[in-house]
């Protein structure tokens, strides 16, 4: 990045329709956050999902910006040619515009380094953290843009969202290019990819994992959350790798109008790339991948696509099979991703992000096999102000596939806990809802599932994984399932 670059040069490819004032005006950040904006910047009035930034162009002149960007002309055309009014510039696309700018600003920093996305419903983190881990152990400086952290090399930011936003991005792309890293791996939401928020980015590598039921309360179907997810695909340049799960049923739509290499992965099938489980307990996998066997740490049949994502990636990208092989059989699963816990009477606590049917689905599914002879407990809720449709689904699973189900609060936002509640036990039969206790307090449900556990219990936590908050209502309050499980353990 430059400390000032012009703003002819960052307006570039972002869909400007006019421009009006000086287009050699200096910039010297850029901001979509009207309380950031300050003497020489740029703000760009991005209409949001709860907010017009377009209502705050007055506040970014005031405190003395150098361009205004704007899809709206009656929201800027009080303050455009005004006295010592700033540069306005019109877009088709606010958003859109935000992205390419911001990468321009940034001097391009996607295309100075590996740029590695994968989106999916599940195992997006997981992948991630699994290839920034092996490319950092196989002796390359890294970043990474997840859903748990961001890094730069060694150095951690906290993450706000699974994609953040585009100058957030760039920003950190760039921190990571002038850091000397090679390589970041990316989480791409479909939210994200909607949003325009990697518009300007250049892969090297675009991932699928999975497509399961997520989002519907922001996308309304699944025909077009399906949609969102295969735009990324579609818009991979030709030098790149599409790689993608064919034992999904929507593994080779998602790569169907994609002008990259595709290269696929499969543990059932005939692909490019192949893993089958060959021993699997609580410590972990043998793995025969490409037709070499290795151990992994991790555990579970999702996570055996996740591991064989990780192979198929380093080998496109030029690892040699051995060197990837040795570096996966080190590998430990990202935070809250069946973090396992062992505590007196043999009871093990399993957390785990889980928190769509398809993932609870397998978690319970992988703790069944590994020990079927221990008592199954599944401890779980689900956010509130987010898709509805799932909740009986969970709790048709829960009901189905655990011995005993203790239904509580997870984030319920803004939404009556009770009633999130309610809404999972609808998914149950009349045998899953009589092995079932309802208790709203998380806390409370957690030493309760301990302390009232047969031993040899295995008891699954759901829904949180490695956040170490709780959101109810419009507080955000401190909440660690790993504080509470050994807080619990000691006094056993």
């Amino acid at each position: 990045m430059t400390d000032m670059t012009r703003l002819e040069d960052i307006i570039k490819d972002c869909g400007a329709v006019s421009v009006s004032g000086d287009r050699s005006v200096a910039i010297n950040s850029v901001t979509c956050d009207s309380r950031k904006a300050g003497l020489g910047c740029m703000f760009i009035a991005v209409k949001g999902f709860s907010s017009d930034g377009h209502r705050y162009i007055g506040d970014a002149v005031a405190a003395g910006a150098a361009a205004i960007v704007y899809e709206d002309s009656e929201a800027a055309a009080p303050f455009i040619g005004a006295a010592g009014a700033p540069a306005f510039v019109k877009v088709s696309s606010s958003r859109h515009a935000e992205a390419v700018i911001a990468s321009n600003f940034y001097g391009k920093p996607s295309e100075k380094l590996t740029l590695v996305g994968i989106t999916g419903t599940n195992g997006k983190t997981t992948t991630v953290t699994l290839l920034y881990r092996m490319f950092t152990a196989m002796g390359y400086s890294c970043g990474l843009l997840s859903t748990i952290a961001n890094y730069v090399g060694t150095k951690r930011y906290e993450a706000v969202n699974t994609t953040s936003d585009p100058i957030t991005i760039n920003s950190l792309l760039a921190e990571m290019a002038d850091a000397g890293c090679e390589y970041c791996f990316m989480e791409v939401s479909s939210i994200g990819v909607q949003q325009e928020r990697i518009a300007g980015l250049r892969f090297k590598a675009g991932i699928f994992s999975n497509l399961t039921h997520d989002h519907l309360d922001y996308h309304k179907t699944f025909a077009e959350y399906l949609r969102c997810k295969k735009l990324f695909f579609d818009n991979l340049p030709e030098d790149a790798y599409a790689i993608t799960n064919i034992d999904d049923r929507n593994g080779m739509v998602m790569v169907q109008n994609t002008k990259a290499h595709v290269v696929t992965y499969s543990c059932r099938s005939m692909a490019d790339h192949t893993a089958r489980v060959m021993e699997e307990s609580f410590e972990g996998m043998m793995l025969k991948v490409d037709g070499r066997e290795t151990w992994t740490n991790l555990i579970g049949m999702h996570n055996a696509y996740n591991i064989l994502a990780v192979y198929t990636t380093a080998i496109v990208l030029g690892a040699g099979q051995e060197e990837a092989l040795v570096a996966i059989s080190s590998l430990r699963s990202a935070p809250g991703r069946l973090e396992n816990l062992r505590g007196p009477r043999g009871i093990s606590v399993v957390i785990d992000y889980a928190h769509t049917p398809d993932a609870l689905e397998n978690v319970l599914k992988t703790l069944r096999e590994i020990a079927p002879e221990r008592t199954l407990i599944c401890l779980f809720g689900c956010g509130g102000d987010r898709d509805r449709t799932k909740r009986p689904e969970m709790g048709k699973i829960a009901g189905q596939m655990a011995d005993r189900i203790i239904v509580t609060s997870d984030n319920s936002r803004t939404e009556d806990t009770r009633m999130i509640m309610d809404e999972i036990m609808e998914g149950m039969d009349s045998a899953g809802k009589s092995r079932s206790l309802l208790i709203e307090d998380r806390e409370q449900a957690i030493r309760t599932a301990i302390m009232t556990a047969p031993d040899n219990a295995t008891i699954l936590l759901a829904g949180k994984g490695h956040e170490d908050y709780q959101i109810i209502g419009t507080e955000k309050r401190h909440f660690d399932e790993k504080e509470i499980v050994e807080a619990t353990f000691s006094n056993m």
